[in-house]
């Protein structure tokens, strides 16, 4: 049970995440988001996330205060929340209700990361990995174990009621489900290392085609898992950090509704030949069983989005600090969005404004130039130095920037 103390203190804070989800600037940026989703060119959508929230905390307005566990989950959403609104909201959208997600356990591939690590900060989750080589032979990859999807019904049922008994009254309490998170070449290296995995896709072939042949069949079990266990939901707001929302997705809990979401980001220096042999092809099966897919991330993909265009539900293609932005913008057009990511090391230190605004001009320019409906998410933001001012001057720039365009 939530104490009371505990119940206060959420419901203080339901209050003011209500006033927010109820103001009409809601359903304009949410339009706004699904007009580019739906490849329909508007002014772009900023986003900030994956934020260091180790060095967030401004006169105390993320200092959790609740003692029950479930309750701190929910204290940590609505103070996230109303934080990112009040310094750097840029067009985030607050929905109008609390969201209990869907619980389930995955019984893994009955490997454990072997792995020694480095940090600079001890408060970040930011570290240096080296990780021990465990599948460097074929008997190894194929001893790993499938994956076993079971759904915590239970435990959905209990976080809803607890939900609902404190701030239900406030806010209306929504059981959501999930979409499909699929990155094997992220994965694989924890079992081996970067280094490893590179050096055999040219020397051990053999071996890199098992080894992804396993994690392909292993993705796919969990995504008919996933689905018999009603655990997915075309109705999410956040698709790995930017937005989710489209009316070309009809709702539903099948995998025909929802988003795919893929990337190799290890991939970015080896040929596009290679990279459709070991990825592409591979990928492509899981793509085609879900409604829209969203590929990239951190690599570059100027070179592969030739090849990656022939997943016919390609929606959103993301563009990195790393990518040649008009290359990437001619090929794409305005056939797909463009998803931007600017550079994180404009916020990691002494805020540099010409250089923001230099990058955000250029993406701008070339985007409209391109016919391109886009958007900026500004992510993997590993620190800022303990200067959260830095986020909020780069929304400020940003947004001047684009009202220079967009009037």
């Amino acid at each position: 049970m939530i104490s009371q103390q505990d119940k206060a203190t959420l419901r203080e804070l339901a209050k003011k995440y209500k006033a927010l989800a109820e103001l009409p600037i809601q359903a304009e940026r949410r339009n706004r988001a699904m007009d580019i989703n739906d490849l329909k060119p508007r002014r772009p959508v900023v986003l900030i996330n994956e934020l260091p929230w180790h060095e967030m905390d401004i006169d105390g307005k993320m200092q959790l205060t609740c003692e029950d566990n479930y309750a701190r989950i929910m204290e940590w959403r609505l103070r996230s929340t109303l934080f990112r609104w009040e310094y750097f909201q840029a067009d985030m959208v607050v929905e109008p209700f609390f969201p209990v997600m869907r619980a389930y356990d995955n019984s893994g591939i009955g490997l454990e990361v072997d792995e020694a690590q480095l940090s600079t900060d001890a408060n970040s989750g930011i570290v240096s990995h080296s990780y021990k080589d465990q599948l460097d032979t074929m008997e190894k990859v194929m001893a790993l174990k499938e994956p076993i999807i079971t759904a915590d019904k239970a435990l959905d049922a209990e976080r809803v009621k607890l939900a609902e008994d404190a701030i239900g009254d406030i806010l209306p309490i929504r059981l959501r489900g999930h979409y499909i998170y699929h990155a094997p070449w992220d994965k694989i290296p924890h079992y081996r290392g970067a280094n490893n995995v590179l050096i055999d896709l040219m020397d051990n072939p053999e071996l890199m085609h098992a080894t992804i042949k396993k994690w392909t069949e292993h993705g796919l079990s969990i995504m008919k898992q996933m689905e018999a266990q009603d655990l997915l939901d075309s109705h999410i707001a956040d698709l790995h950090c930017t937005p989710a929302f489209t009316s070309d997705l009809k709702p539903g809990n099948k995998l025909e509704n929802i988003w795919f979401r893929c990337m190799a980001q290890l991939f970015t220096e080896i040929s596009p030949a290679m990279w459709k042999e070991f990825e592409l092809d591979y990928v492509m099966p899981l793509a085609k069983m879900c409604g829209l897919t969203y590929y990239g991330c951190c690599e570059a993909l100027e070179r592969k989005i030739p090849m990656l265009k022939t997943i016919p539900n390609l929606r959103k293609v993301g563009v990195s600090p790393w990518a040649n932005p008009e290359s990437c913008a001619e090929q794409l057009g305005g056939d797909y969005v463009y998803a931007h990511k600017p550079n994180p090391a404009f916020v990691s230190a002494d805020f540099n404004r010409e250089n923001v605004k230099a990058e955000i001009t250029r993406i701008i320019k070339t985007c409209m130039e391109n016919k391109c409906p886009y958007e900026f998410v500004l992510k993997d933001i590993s620190t800022v130095s303990y200067k959260p001012a830095n986020l909020i001057e780069w929304n400020k720039v940003v947004q001047e920037t684009i009202d220079e365009y967009y009037k």
